[in-house]
């Protein structure tokens, strides 16, 4: 990790994952279904912009998760295991292990821009479907790089071989951050 300032830039060997957490807005009801926010558009976005957009570049996925109903919270059915779902990372993680057997990283979230190029070849329907986001969205660089990295990770716990639309469409909808709705 580097940190830079005006004075200085110092780099500390580390290598950690980010989980974090924020309410839509202040009152933490924008876009919830059962209950009214109270915020104007100007507080949201105050609130919003507290994150500064280099530090939300840096997030590979951020999405909405909506209040869970009480009915839905004590349903016992439907849904993968967690066993199954362990499975299906382990075999991924496998695969990626393998993929990048003789690289100096062992997972998709390490690749470099050399390495999305090589490992995150996409069809040329990805690739209108990637621009087409990439420009309604205004997305950066390092969202595109983003995209494609969280794009392989998908088709990986897949088991497919290949990047397909539905695995970039389902990336760039964990870029909701990023999505003008805030304004």
């Amino acid at each position: 990790m580097t940190i830079a300032r005006a004075a200085m830039s110092l780099t500390f060997p580390s290598r950690f994952m980010l989980a974090a957490a924020m309410n839509p807005c202040p009152c933490g009801y924008f876009n919830d279904p059962s209950r009214e926010c109270t915020c104007t558009p100007p507080m949201i976005q105050r609130y919003v912009s507290k994150i500064s957009g280099p530090l939300l570049d840096r997030i590979d996925i951020h999405i909405d998760m909506p209040a869970v109903k009480y009915r839905e919270l004590r349903n016992d059915a439907g849904g993968e295991t967690s066993e199954q779902i362990r499975v299906r990372v382990v075999r991924a993680r496998g695969r990626q292990l393998s993929r990048y057997q003789g690289e100096k990283i062992f997972c998709n979230a390490q690749m470099s821009s050399r390495q999305i190029h090589k490992y995150c070849n996409i069809s040329a329907e990805c690739e209108r479907l990637l621009e087409t986001a990439m420009n309604r969205l205004g997305l950066s660089a390092r969202a595109h790089d983003r995209i494609l990295k969280v794009s392989r990770t998908i088709a990986d716990l897949e088991d497919a071989e290949s990047i397909s639309t539905t695995h970039i469409s389902e990336a760039i909808q964990y870029r909701s951050l990023d999505r003008s709705y805030w304004a």
